[in-house]
Order: structure tokens, then sequence, then C-alpha cells
């Protein structure tokens, strides 16, 4: 029995949560949801974005399904500070061309590993009517996690290559401890190629040659701007799932936002979603039958017969869900 805190938030995360709880419902899994409230919805109803009973929901649980909040104004972002409460502080996107959606190249299949407690993410701010200051924090302790977890990663997926993103030349100080503990830690896998480029060049790259990347590891801002870029590689927001992952939590979460212009509509691609689901259970140690879900929504794509309007066609959320469903059972 795992249990699994189901935190819908707002916007298509509603509805992209009901489509994934309803592929979760056919497998022969026991699986135990237990509901908390998060976002923009939250806060009107409660007056926070992320409740006290929240927080615990997920601390007692397997694992944590997250689908998308909407800014609040004036109020810290709810996923952030899930986040640091369950200190998740690698934030892992997988970057895969799939046959049939919109993709830049056929052979795209890296993996983004952004740290996810410091940098511009702290959230620190000050200033008066004159300027405003806002603090970017890189130790060294964070920046070693960060890159070992890069590392073992490349280990696992059978890789040869890890790339650290930072702007040294400008940034010295802190990107200057952020690759410094990147090759710190290389030292330690001298089996795995190590490499860096600065974050201008490397979004060039992403462009000119993604097929030439296996790992890459940046720091928090860094890392979200590069894997929204690379998400628009591979056919869009609607194939880009996450996970975040601590020593002792699992928070996973599809890299879209809340679309508050298709809400409620039920044309959100629910494939992210569904493949952040999948990266749960892969965490869970259910290798067999996350692979198995992975291969039904590549299948569904590389169909091209049911697609939500992201892809060009006109299927609802739950039609493409229900034809990934019927590819797995």
């Amino acid at each position: 029995m795992y249990n699994i805190a189901i935190i819908s938030g707002d916007g298509i995360g509603k509805e992209v949560m009901d489509a994934c709880e309803y592929l979760l419902d056919k497998l022969d899994l026991e699986l135990s949801f237990k509901y908390g409230e998060a976002g923009f919805d939250c806060f009107n109803k409660n007056g926070t974005t992320l409740p006290e009973e929240t927080i615990k929901i997920a601390k007692n649980s397997d694992a944590t399904l997250f689908g998308a909040s909407t800014s609040t104004p004036g109020q810290p972002s709810p996923i952030i500070n899930l986040r640091k409460e369950l200190n998740v502080y690698a934030n892992i996107r997988p970057i895969k061309s799939y046959k049939g959606a919109n993709s830049l190249r056929d052979d795209i299949d890296f993996v983004i590993v952004r740290e996810n407690t410091e940098g511009l993410y702290s959230q620190i701010e000050y200033g008066d009517e004159n300027k405003m200051i806002a603090e970017r924090i890189i130790t060294h302790k964070t920046s070693e996690r960060i890159s070992k977890a890069a590392f073992n990663i490349c280990k696992k997926r059978g890789q040869n290559k890890v790339t650290c993103v930072h702007k040294s030349n400008v940034l010295k100080k802190t990107d200057g401890v952020f690759k410094e503990s990147f090759y710190k830690v290389a030292k330690e896998y001298p089996q795995i190629t190590a490499e860096d480029f600065y974050v201008d060049a490397m979004s060039m790259y992403l462009i000119t040659q993604p097929q030439n990347f296996e790992v890459i590891v940046a720091s928090n801002l860094f890392g979200d701007i590069l894997s929204d870029q690379s998400a628009g590689l591979v056919g869009g927001l609607g194939l880009a799932p996450s996970g975040n992952i601590g020593d002792s939590n699992g928070l996973f979460e599809p890299v879209h936002g809340s679309a508050p212009d298709i809400a409620g509509k039920n044309i959100a691609n629910p494939c992210s979603m569904i493949l952040t689901a999948s990266m749960m259970l892969d965490y869970l140690g259910e290798w067999e039958v996350s692979n198995n879900i992975n291969k039904a929504v590549e299948k569904v794509i590389s169909d091209g017969k049911i697609k939500t309007p992201d892809f060009g066609g006109d299927a609802s959320t739950m039609e493409l869900t229900k034809a990934i469903v019927k590819e797995l059972i």
C-alpha cells in the first residue's frame, strides 16, 4: 500500500489531476490518496496558499502529486515553499523526443537536474522606493549535493556525461562556488565526462545541438528557464514531467503552470501529469508499471489519432487519458 498525497491546486491542475487519478485507479497497485489544498483558490478560501495541514499530509505520505497553482499577488509560491518544507533539493526534468510530437529532432533524450533550495528562489527580497534587492544564495554544501545527484542520475540512466551550467564569468563568487563544487564532485566519478558552459551559450547549444547532452545540472533560476526552453524542443509543456527528490521525500509535478486561459475547458494535455505520475512510481520502486505508462503515452502520441489542441487536435483531456489507459491495460 502506498500513501499518496494529492494536491490539485487550481487552473488546469484540477483537470489534469482528475485524469491522472483516473489512470492510477486502473493500475494493479494499492494506492491510498489523501487530499490537500494549495494555490490561489486555497488562498481565497483559507487565507494562505499552503496550509499547515497540506504540509502535514505531504510529509506523512510516501510521495506527493501536485497539479498546478496560479500565482497569488503578494503571497509566496506554494510549490516553492512545499519543496522547502519537504527538503526536496533536486528538481529532475526529463526532456525526450516523441514520435508524433513536434520535436526539433527525434534523438533528444536528456535530463535537467535543477537545484531547488537556493539561488534567487530563496525569495529573500528587500529595498525601498528607489531600489529592490534580491539575494542570490549559493553554498558549497548545496552545490555539491545537487552535483552528486546529477552524477548519480547519469549512472542510473547508463549515460556518460554531465554538463554544468553557470555564469561564473559575471557572477564570479556565487557561480564560482557552483562550478568549483561541480568539479570537486566530478573527481568522484572518473568514468563520467564532466563539462561546463555559460548559461547563455547553453541556451544556444540546446537549440543547435540538443542531441549532444545527457544530464545537465544548474542552479535554480537557470534550471527553470532552460527546462522550459527544452520542453519547446520536444513539443511543448504538455510533455514535460518533473520530480522533486530529497533524502526522504518525493514531490512530483508537471512543469506546466495552471494555464488559466484554458482552465475549465477540459482541453489541457494530461501527458505531462501522467508522465509525472510515472516518475513517482519509478521513485516508489514500481519500475515495470512506470515503464509501461511511458510506453502507453509514447504509443498514443506516435499514433497521432487522439490529440489535444496543443498538438493540433480536438480531443478532450479525458479522451486522451482514456486512450492512454486503453494502451496500458
